[in-house]
C-alpha cells in the first residue's frame, strides 16, 4: 500500500534538508516526504503523485521564494487539490495576510522561523489529524446526502466516527439546531448530557457561552449561521476557568446550499502550559528565578532605545562576588546555591520597581538602571547594594560573609549600545577587584588603555618561555641561631626585553589564569631542582630547596608523574624537595587535595604552608594535611615591633607548630631589631632581606661558596 506524502517547499537547501530530517524522524514510517526547492517543482510533483494515486494530506512551503511566493503556491495548490492542507514557513509574520490566508481557506497554520523541532512536530500531527476528520468529516457529508438509502448505517458510522476523534465535534444543521455531536465536547466544556440530547442550539451554545468572557468577539461568531460556503474559521478560546480551547468551524454544504456546520474543539491547555514552561525556562535562570543574560540583553537593548527617545541617561552595574568561589569549594555547591539565592534576595531590596536586575552566569548579576538623572543615581545603587551585602549570611551553622565588586558603566557617555556599555561595565569592574574588591568603580577611558595593556602582556607571558626571559632567583631560609642556610626558595622573576623586571604579582595571577602556569610552573621545578643538584656536585653541603606550588598546578592531573620524573631526571633525592602551597589551594577540594599532598609525602617530598594566617585560618584543615613547615606572612611580621596583637598571633602560630611538631618560619625579617623581637618569641627560622636578598643562581652560589653555607647578616 502506497504511503501518504508529505511536500516540503524551501529554495534554501540547509533549511529544506532540515525540515526533511525533523519529520523523518517523527513520520516517516507513515508518510513519504517528498522535498522540492521551488514552487514550480512543487506542482510537478503533486500531479506526478496525484497521478499515481499517492494521497497528499499536506504541503509545508516557505513564504519567500524567488520563482513565486508561498502564498500564491499555496493558492494554486488549494485551488488545484482543496484537500490538501497548507502550512507556511515564515520568517517576517504579517498578521493581515495570515489571517487573509486562513480565512480563504488557503493556509492552515504558519510557523515563524527558526522554528523549535516539537512545536513542528506537533503542528504537522494536528495538520494531519485535521487532515484526516475533514475526510471522515467530508464522508460524513456524503453519508447525509445518501440518508435516504441508508440512514440508520450513516448514523451509526457517524456516531463512531465522531467518539473516536480526539477533538470535540458538534454538528449543526442550518437551521441552528444541533444534529450530532460527541462525548469529548461535553468533557471539554462540561456540559451535563441532558442539555445536548434534547437542547435547541441555543441551549448547547448557551452552555458554551456562559464559560467564555463577555468580550471574547467568538460569542458573535458562532450566531453566524447563514454564510458563504467556502467560509472556514480558526479561534483561540480562553475560558473563565483558565482552560484554553482550540476551535475549528467548516461550513457544510450540497450543492450551493448551506446544509449546516461543523464545529471541533480541542483541549490545548496543557500544550500552552508547557510552552509557556519552556519560554520562562529560556529567559530565566532556574537557581534565582532572576532573567538570564539572553533576557537581559534583549531588554537592555529595549530599554536603550526608550533612553535614546527620551534624552536621559541609563546606568549598567556589572556585580561580581568577592571569593565566591573559595566558599563554594569549602562549603559545597549546595550551600553555594542557597548563598546566592539570599545574595539575590538583598539585591531586589535595592533595585528601584523599575530596574532589572538578571543572573549574568555563576557568581556574576547585572542590572540595568533607567530613569536615572545622573551618574550619583547609579552610584547611589551600587552603594546600597554594598551595604545590602555587609551583614553575613546565615546558612545552616555557618555564618558567611562575602563582599562584591561593582562596575558601572552610563549611557550614553560609557558607550551607546548594549554590548559596548556591558563591556565597559565589566572593565570597570576588573579595576574594582584590582584595587581589593569590596567597593565599585566608574568606567573610564583609562581603563581601556590598562585592558589593552593586560592583554598585551599577557599575549607576551605566552612568548616569555620560549625567549627565555623568564628567571629563577633563591632567597635562603636560615636557623638564625647558627646562621646555617637551611633551605633555598626559589622564586620566578620576569625580565620583559622592552618592559624591564614585572612583578610577579602582575604576571602569576595572569599565567594562573590562562593556564600558563602549568608549563611555567613545571620549567621552576626542574630549573631550581636542577641548580640544587648542581650545588651539591659542587661539594656544597646540601639543603632543601623550596619551590612554590600554585592552586592549578595543585589540581593538574599529571603533578606527581611531573614531580616523580623531574627527580628522577635529575637525580635529586626527594628529601632535598620543599613544596610551598598557600592556604587557598588546600581549601578548593580538601580530600582530593589531602590526597596529593599524602603522595607527596610518601615520596619523602617536604610540604610547607605558606603566607598563614591571610586566608581562612582553618585549625581543622591544617591537622588534616602532612605539613612539615608553616610559613608566618609578611604582614604579621613587619609591624611586630609596634603591634601587640601582631605579637599574639606570631607567639600562637609558633605555639601551634610546637604543638603539631611542624616548623615555623618567619617571612619579611628585614631588621636586626626584627631577627632578635623573633628569637625572643622562639622563631628562630627566618627569611627576609635582614639576610639577603632573592638573588640570581651565580650571586646565590657566590654567597654559598662565601659563607660555607651561613648567613649571619645583610652585608
Amino acid at each position: 500500500m502506497l504511503k501518504p506524502a508529505i511536500v516540503c517547499v524551501d529554495d534554501d537547501l540547509l533549511i529544506l534538508n532540515s525540515l526533511g530530517e525533523q519529520l523523518s524522524r517523527s513520520l516517516s514510517e507513515e508518510y513519504d516526504i517528498e522535498l522540492v526547492t521551488s514552487p514550480s517543482a512543487a506542482l510537478e510533483i503533486f500531479s506526478e503523485l496525484v497521478s499515481e494515486g499517492i494521497e497528499i494530506p499536506l504541503i509545508i512551503s516557505d513564504q519567500g521564494m524567488p520563482e513565486m511566493s508561498g502564498n500564491e503556491l499555496l493558492t494554486q495548490i488549494h485551488a488545484q487539490y482543496p484537500h490538501t492542507l497548507t502550512i507556511m514557513l515564515t520568517g517576517q509574520i504579517n498578521v493581515d495576510d495570515v489571517a487573509k490566508a486562513v480565512n480563504s481557506g488557503n493556509l492552515y497554520r504558519y510557523i515563524a522561523k527558526p522554528w523549535d523541532e516539537t512545536d513542528l512536530i506537533l503542528t504537522v500531527k494536528e495538520a494531519l489529524r485535521r487532515y484526516a476528520q475533514e475526510q471522515q468529516l467530508t464522508a460524513q457529508s456524503q453519508a447525509l446526502r445518501q440518508a435516504n438509502e441508508d440512514l440508520e448505517k450513516s448514523l451509526s458510522l457517524l456516531r463512531a466516527t465522531l467518539e473516536s476523534t480526539a477533538d470535540g465535534i458538534l454538528v449543526v444543521d442550518s437551521l441552528g439546531n444541533v444534529t450530532h455531536f460527541n462525548q469529548k465536547l461535553l468533557d471539554i466544556w462540561g456540559m451535563m448530557d441532558e442539555v445536548a440530547l434534547n437542547g435547541h442550539k441555543n441551549q448547547v451554545l448557551a452552555a458554551i457561552e456562559q464559560q467564555l468572557p463577555d468580550s471574547d468577539p467568538f460569542n458573535h461568531k458562532i450566531r453566524e449561521w447563514e454564510q458563504p460556503c467556502s467560509l472556514e474559521s480558526y479561534d483561540i478560546l480562553t475560558l473563565k476557568n483558565g482552560k484554553i480551547i482550540e476551535c475549528y468551524s467548516q461550513i457544510q454544504c450540497l450543492g450551493s446550499q448551506n446544509v449546516g456546520r461543523v464545529w471541533s474543539f480541542q483541549d490545548i491547555t496543557e500544550r500552552r502550559q508547557t510552552e509557556e514552561i519552556i519560554h520562562y525556562q529560556a529567559h530565566h535562570d532556574c537557581l534565582t528565578g532572576l532573567p538570564n543574560r539572553k533576557q537581559f540583553n534583549e531588554r537592555l537593548s529595549q530599554l536603550l532605545a526608550y533612553a535614546h527617545q527620551r534624552q536621559e541617561p541609563l546606568g549598567v552595574l556589572f556585580i561580581d562576588l568577592d571569593h565566591f568561589k573559595v566558599v563554594n569549594d569549602t562549603l559545597g555547591h549546595v550551600l553555594g546555591d542557597r548563598l546566592l539565592q539570599q545574595v539575590v534576595d538583598r539585591l531586589n531590596q535595592c533595585c528601584r520597581s523599575e530596574d532589572m536586575i538578571a543572573r549574568w552566569g555563576g557568581d556574576e548579576f547585572t542590572m540595568a538602571l533607567p530613569h536615572i538623572h545622573s551618574r550619583e543615581d547609579a552610584t547611589a545603587i551600587a552603594q546600597r547594594i554594598l551595604e545590602a551585602l555587609h551583614p553575613s549570611f546565615e546558612l545552616e551553622e555557618h555564618q558567611i560573609r562575602i563582599s562584591s565588586s561593582i562596575g558601572i558603566s552610563i549611557y550614553p557617555e560609557d558607550g551607546s549600545d548594549a554590548d559596548t556599555l556591558l563591556k565597559n561595565a565589566d572593565t570597570a569592574l576588573y579595576q574594582a577587584k584590582e584595587l581589593g574588591r569590596n567597593d565599585y568603580q566608574h568606567y573610564a577611558q583609562a581603563l581601556n588603555s590598562q585592558s589593552t595593556q593586560r592583554l598585551a602582556l599577557e599575549n607576551s607571558l605566552y612568548q616569555a618561555l620560549e625567549r627565555r626571559e623568564l628567571l629563577v632567583y633563591y632567597q635562603p631560609q636560615l636557623d638564625s641561631t647558627t646562621g646555617e642556610i637551611t633551605h633555598m626558595e626559589a622564586l620566578v622573576r620576569w625580565q620583559h626585553p622592552q618592559l624591564g623586571f614585572i612583578s610577579p604579582e602582575v604576571f602569576i595571577p595572569l599565567a594562573e589564569q590562562n593556564g600558563l602556569i602549568i608549563q611555567i610552573g613545571k620549567w621552576v621545578l626542574q630549573t631550581a631542582c636542577t641548580q640544587a643538584k648542581a650545588w651539591q656536585v659542587m661539594g656544597m653541603p646540601p639543603m632543601t630547596i623550596a619551590v612554590n606550588l600554585s592552586p592549578r598546578q595543585l589540581k593538574h592531573r599529571q603533578l606527581l608523574q611531573t614531580i616523580k620524573h623531574t627527580l628522577t631526571e635529575i637525580g635529586l633525592e626527594p628529601h632535598y624537595l620543599e613544596l610551598e602551597i598557600t592556604e587557598s589551594a588546600t581549601l578548593q577540594d580538601v580530600d582530593s587535595t589531602r590526597s596529593i599532598l599524602t603522595d607527596l609525602q610518601s615520596m619523602g617530598i617536604s610540604i610547607a604552608l605558606d603566607d598563614f594566617g591571610t586566608g581562612y585560618s582553618s585549625l581543622s584543615y591544617l591537622k588534616q594535611f602532612p605539613f612539615h613547615s608553616l610559613k608566618i606572612d609578611q604582614s604579621f611580621v613587619r609591624d611586630l615591633l609596634t603591634n601587640h596583637q601582631d605579637v599574639a598571633i606570631v607567639e600562637a602560630l609558633l605555639a601551634l607548630g610546637r604543638g603539631l611538631n611542624i616548623r615555623v618560619i618567619a617571612e619579611g625579617v628585614e631588621t636586626v631589631e626584627l631577627k632578635n623581637l623573633l628569637e625572643t618569641l622562639g622563631c628562630y627560622y627566618m627569611q627576609g632581606y635582614y639576610f639577603s636578598r632573592p638573588l640570581p643562581s651565580e650571586e646565590a652560589t657566590k654567597v654559598l661558596m662565601l659563607k660555607g653555607s651561613k648567613v649571619g647578616s645583610r652585608e
